[in-house]
């Protein structure tokens, strides 16, 4: 504990001694602090628009029980981290092409891991929204950009070439 977490809560106590009787009010953060009649001015910190569903800080959830190894709680992210250094271990070998797709399939896993469990552990980051967003959306580019790399591309795009000549030229 801080020093100004004790000066506050010395505080507090000094304060509720003052007023017996009085029930005591807890302040957590300013912007839910109790105006005069106790009631809070707002009950939420979240940003009120397009937010309905936010994970716990730090992957508060777990993946597996509370008595098994800490490990095992997290096995969802502990695949994708696994996944994503298979693929760097592979790129470092000189397989490029390969080991961007298993680094980008190891974040469409996540995405998926993250639709389809309710509880992931420290995969989840921001909202379930979010999280699926986010890791597909980057698993999608790295998986087609390792598609579109030079030589011998397995994937080609025709207005590529086109945007390159005119970015180029002009």
């Amino acid at each position: 504990m801080s020093a100004e977490d004790a000066a506050g809560r010395a505080e507090k106590t000094a304060g509720a001694e003052e007023t017996a009787g009085a029930e005591e009010i807890e302040v957590r953060d300013p912007v839910s602090a109790p105006d005069a009649d106790g009631v809070p001015r707002r009950t939420t910190r979240r940003f009120p628009l397009f937010t309905r569903d936010t994970a716990r800080p730090e992957g508060g959830g777990r993946a597996a029980s509370g008595d098994a190894p800490a490990p095992a709680r997290q096995w969802p992210v502990l695949v994708v981290l696994g996944l994503v250094g298979i693929g760097l271990l592979i790129t470092a070998l000189d397989v490029f092409r390969v080991g961007t797709l298993v680094i980008g399939s190891a974040l469409l896993a996540g995405a998926v891991l993250r639709w389809l469990l309710p509880s992931v552990g420290m995969l989840a980051v921001r909202s379930r929204f979010t999280d699926i967003v986010t890791y597909g959306v980057l698993g999608l580019v790295i998986v087609l950009l390792a598609l579109m790399a030079q030589p011998n591309p397995l994937l080609k795009v025709p207005f590529l070439k086109d945007a390159l000549h005119f970015t180029v030229e002009n």
